[in-house]
């Protein structure tokens, strides 16, 4: 997906003022800000910002000073970021008192979803993160699926198997936002048992499996469960028959089920006349 199609629902003049590259209206529409008057935004989806990445963009400020400016809303009596936290916190990192801002009066929702862009076309947001902050539009913003597609610029599909991964277990969560197993592979995990996605994903980390390595080895194990979960139902029936059986007999009963649906059905007796009374109530 290109950047032009995740900035489609942010609007022209929005979507000009986000990413590294300055168009010549956001410089024009520039003016200096005191970095002290500004604080984070707090709807950033990313919360890990790589120490080498800020090094560099640092460096690059103390030769070039700030290219772009940072994209701030009113907050207070400062100003809250919407977009260019790295240029921000290098900046700071590089010495500058101010830097050249963007002031636009900004919505919450159009907050994060702006945050989500810019860091989305750059890939810095791991799917985890993006996941959360797509569930954050459904849940602070009451937004369906379909509305968080079409402010983010994905498909209903993208959204959809994203905030999917937030129902894997916390651990394999962390190896997603580490970046240590991609989407791909995390996805077949979705309805397993903890341990049982914590093993797989081991195993796929230390084997290099491709994601239809991984599938097929998740179907197996849910196949696998099926067939216990299967098989502990009919044990629960056969258990409860026996029971009535014996209530009814005055007699122990075993049933016995075999793999091809037949089986055996027991019934004890310790003198003549039991018997008699099972055949008995048969005849009857």
């Amino acid at each position: 997906m290109d950047n032009n199609q995740k900035k489609r629902g942010l609007g022209k003049g929005l979507g000009a003022l986000i990413g590294d590259v300055s168009s010549p209206e956001a410089l024009s529409q520039a003016t200096q800000v005191a970095i002290s008057r500004i604080r984070p935004n707090r709807f950033q989806p990313r919360k890990r910002f790589q120490p080498e990445e800020l090094d560099s963009l640092t460096d690059s400020i103390r030769r070039e000073g700030v290219l772009s400016p940072v994209l701030l809303r009113p907050s207070g009596d400062g100003y809250e970021l919407i977009a260019g936290e790295r240029r921000w916190r290098a900046s700071q990192a590089a010495g500058l008192k101010e830097i050249p801002a963007v002031v636009r009066e900004v919505e919450d929702l159009q907050a994060l979803e702006l945050a989500i862009v810019e860091n989305e076309q750059r890939d810095d947001l791991s799917a985890i993160e993006s996941a959360r902050a797509y569930q954050q539009m459904v849940d602070e913003f009451g937004c369906t699926q379909q509305q968080v597609a079409e402010r983010i610029g994905r498909s209903r599909a993208q959204v959809t198997n994203l905030i999917r991964l937030l129902q894997l277990p916390e651990k394999i969560q962390k190896l997603v936002d580490d970046r240590s197993l991609d989407m791909g592979h995390a996805r077949p995990l979705i309805g397993l048992a903890e341990k049982q996605a914590a093993q797989l994903a081991e195993q796929c980390i230390t084997q290099g499996w491709s994601a239809r390595q991984m599938e097929t080895h998740a179907r197996k194990i849910q196949a696998t469960d099926g067939a216990k979960q299967t098989r502990k139902a009919i044990d629960a029936d056969v258990a409860a028959l026996q029971d009535e059986l014996t209530r009814r007999l005055g007699l122990h009963v075993e049933i016995t089920c075999r793999k091809n649906g037949g089986g055996e059905l027991k019934i004890r007796y310790s003198q003549p006349a039991e018997l008699d009374g099972v055949l008995f109530r048969l005849r009857k």
